[in-house]
This record gives C-alpha cells, sequence and structure tokens, in this order.
C-alpha cells in the first residue's frame, strides 16, 4: 500500500520559512547543490523527512479552500505550539479542538501562509 515518504514546503521567503520550522521543530535543512531547493530533516524515529524550495506563484491570501494534504505533526504540547506559531510569523488558523479518544488537534499557518496541523495525543480528550 502507497504510504507518504516525502513533503515540501513551498516558501515565498525561504531563510524566513526555514527559520520558522528550526525555530518551532528543531528541523535541520541543508541545500542541494546546483539549486536552491533545500532538504528537511526532521529527526530520528518514524516520520518522514521533506524538501522546501521557492513557491511558484502567488501566497495564499487567506480563506481560501484548501487545495493540498494537510500534514499534521505529533507535538507535546498544542497550546504551545499556537503560540509558538503566532510569536514566529505565523497564524492560528483553527482552534484547537478535542478529537475525542485520540488528542488535541489545531492548524496553524507557518511564516509564508501554509497550514499545517499539530496534534497533542491524549486518549482522554473529549
Amino acid at each position: 500500500m502507497p504510504r507518504p515518504i516525502h513533503f515540501e514546503i513551498h516558501a515565498g521567503d525561504m531563510d524566513r520559512a526555514q527559520r520558522f520550522y528550526e525555530t518551532m521543530f528543531g528541523w535541520t535543512f541543508a541545500g542541494v547543490e546546483g539549486s536552491d531547493y533545500r532538504l528537511i530533516k526532521t529527526g530520528a524515529g518514524p516520520g518522514i523527512d521533506g524538501g522546501m524550495m521557492h513557491r511558484r506563484g502567488p501566497p495564499p491570501q487567506g480563506g481560501e479552500p484548501l487545495s493540498s494534504w494537510v500534514c499534521t505533526l505529533d507535538v507535546g504540547d498544542v497550546d504551545a505550539c499556537v503560540a509558538g506559531a503566532q510569536a514566529n510569523g505565523g497564524a492560528l488558523a483553527l482552534a484547537k479542538m478535542a478529537i475525542p479518544g485520540v488528542g488535541w488537534l489545531a492548524y496553524v499557518k507557518d511564516s509564508e501562509g501554509n497550514i499545517l496541523g499539530v496534534m497533542q495525543l491524549d486518549p482522554a480528550a473529549a
């Protein structure tokens, strides 16, 4: 069965986006020789790594329906991630809500207007 093996972040300002993800999640970035593409290492263990590239076209304006998949990250504290996103040039996209029996989920925007989910696992969430 096919499984996700890579993700990409599209950014208008790649340095700003890199700072956002380094600060928020401790991800590391490496350039690809002969290209402005950057590889992203999200950490050790289960999960996937990705890449970042310059956005081709205008940035999201806000309010439009999603036209791509939303990646959700397993985090220790949803509230801290929402506050961190806002402190690092991002914004709240969808307030924290309970996913009963699973955990707490919120959507934030990164510094480039991309939406990502942050999920704090908590079987007692209701």
